[in-house]
């Protein structure tokens, strides 16, 4: 056998005696650090290789298990690791990485255009670019595609996946730029997390750059997951969430299936996504990010443990686990990273990741730089073989909340084209209306959009243009809002509709100032 592979045994070994060990997840002693950390520029090239391969490794991970399952994950379900896992995923479903070729259209920018590039110059390259995209990502490449910039174009008035998970995925290259710097990577995340995000939304980035951030000069959990949550403002959802959890972890912590299960009671609805109101899927940023921290805080610096528990809580499971997991491969650093792991990473760590022109290794490269940029503009310094980091006290980014005055009261099935639906009754002050085309095989018209009139009780709301395929389509007609409170009609003009394509609107979600009361009958 290959010395890698015997490695690689020998580590699976070693990790099955580990995790038969219970993990001792009592809180640590706060701490404050100091106003100044020095650390060795190998050190912290070692960090920022960490933070990217714990990003692909957690994303491996949970790789297969992604929204499987409603509930946690049971330790019975077997989750498969071996040396050639990555490549494999590289190689069939190159997708799955959404989480860091997301991120590395950002790095790509700053690399090109400095830690200066306006926000119009990240959101051309996101919107142009050539990887498939959902929920909040799709609505805001439609809304870019279309006219609608940031930060309008992730505003949930504009989009309606506002409060989803896209950015938190997405915001690793804010901290990994700033070691030890939290607000200056809190700022990293204002303009590009409001491409495609807003309030909720865009905290879970927010929240997941200031733990990053964090990760590079302490090693204690506790106090990463503690100290960053101050940068999010704490009458927010998100914040009394993160919270609860930490507080919950303090009273049961041996035993993440009574917080995760407290967690999904009290924070477990999505009130934006029109796909996951009312369902078993929940790709809302709050829960999602209350995974990673669960996964953080009992996995105890574990490796397997955290990207493991971070997967079993279930959802967005592999997004949840490379956030995890890179947060806590900046704290180990690549080379502590135990080799069962990160074997698989040798194989790939100089190929270009899909859509992309940026390797592993390029991306540790930028990151560098960047992060050695950003150590001198806040006060720092970088001569020699040391750099040494002005360290920041954390401050809360501003307040704001999606979907202010409204709330979800109901998800009803239409399916009927526009023309059967004719004007369409609901009693509230908001609405989205989803939709699908059916088009002719083979489909061969690449320029064709539908011109579509939204009338609300008898007036022209908007015209939306709705292409059939390429980078700008949608799944959602439109949002809409601040509606007075009552019975109200919708009904949709298709001014342009060819003879050999349909439209078929799929659901109204509904919207009300509340919750609608819950009616029970006992009998």
């Amino acid at each position: 056998m290959k010395l890698r592979t015997i490695l690689f045994v020998f580590a699976g070994s070693l990790l099955f005696a580990a995790s038969i060990i219970p993990a001792d997840a009592k809180a640590k002693k706060s701490k404050t650090l100091p106003a100044e950390v020095s650390m060795s520029k190998q050190v912290l090239q070692d960090k920022i290789r960490g933070a990217w391969a714990g990003q692909v490794i957690g994303c491996t991970y949970g790789g297969p298990t992604e929204f499987k399952y409603s509930n946690f994950i049971p330790d019975e379900y077997t989750i498969d690791w071996n040396e050639h896992l990555i490549k494999w995923w590289y190689d069939h479903v190159p997708g799955l990485y959404d989480d860091v070729y997301m991120d590395l259209t950002f790095v790509e920018v700053f690399d090109k255009e400095g830690l200066d590039a306006p926000v119009e110059s990240f959101a051309k390259a996101f919107a142009n670019a050539g990887y498939p995209l959902w929920h909040a990502n799709l609505q805001a490449r439609y809304n870019i595609l279309h006219g609608i910039m940031p930060p309008a174009s992730g505003d949930w008035r504009y989009n309606a996946h506002a409060d989803d998970i896209d950015f938190q995925i997405e915001a690793d290259y804010a901290g990994i730029m700033a070691p030890g710097m939290i607000n200056a990577a809190t700022s990293y995340t204002d303009e590009i997390g409001h491409i495609m995000n807003y309030g909720d939304g865009w905290y879970g980035g927010v929240y997941v750059a200031a733990m990053y951030a964090l990760a590079f000069v302490t090693d204690d959990i506790p106090f990463i997951v503690k100290e960053a949550l101050k940068t999010i403002p704490s009458q927010s959802r998100y914040y009394k969430c993160m919270a609860d959890v930490i507080k919950w972890w303090e009273k049961y912590p041996d035993n993440w299936h009574i917080t995760w299960a407290l967690a999904n009671e009290k924070y477990g609805f999505d009130i934006g996504c029109p796909s996951g109101y009312n369902s078993a899927f929940n790709i809302d940023a709050v829960i999602n990010s209350a995974y990673i921290i669960i996964g953080l805080l009992y996995g105890n610096g574990n490796f397997y443990r955290t990207i493991d528990i971070s997967t079993r809580c279930g959802y967005d499971s592999d997004c949840n686990p490379a956030s995890a997991g890179g947060i806590l491969g900046t704290i180990l650093g690549f080379n502590k990273i135990p080799e069962y792991w990160k074997l698989p990473i040798y194989e790939v760590e100089d190929r270009d990741f899909a859509y992309t022109d940026i390797s592993l290794n390029l991306a540790c490269k930028m990151s560098f730089k960047q992060a050695l940029q950003v150590i001198e503009k806040n006060g720092g310094s970088t001569e020699g073989a040391t750099v040494k980091i002005k360290i920041q006290k954390p401050q809360a980014v501003r307040f704001e909340q999606s979907f202010a005055g409204h709330w979800p009261i109901a998800k009803k099935e239409i399916k009927q084209t526009p023309f059967k639906m004719g004007e369409y009754k609901f009693e509230g002050k908001g609405a989205v209306l989803s939709y699908h085309f059916i088009l002719p095989k083979p489909y061969n018209v690449s320029d064709y959009e539908a011109n579509v009139e939204v009338w609300v009780d008898g007036k022209l709301y908007t015209t939306v243009k709705l292409p059939t395929s390429g980078n700008g389509q949608t799944r959602e007609v439109c949002g809409i809002w601040d509606l007075p409170l009552g019975e109200h009609k919708v009904a949709l003009k298709w001014t342009n509709k060819p003879d050999d394509i349909n439209m078929v609107i799929d659901n109204i979600n509904i919207f009300s100032d509340k919750p609608a009361p819950v009616k029970h009958v006992d009998k």
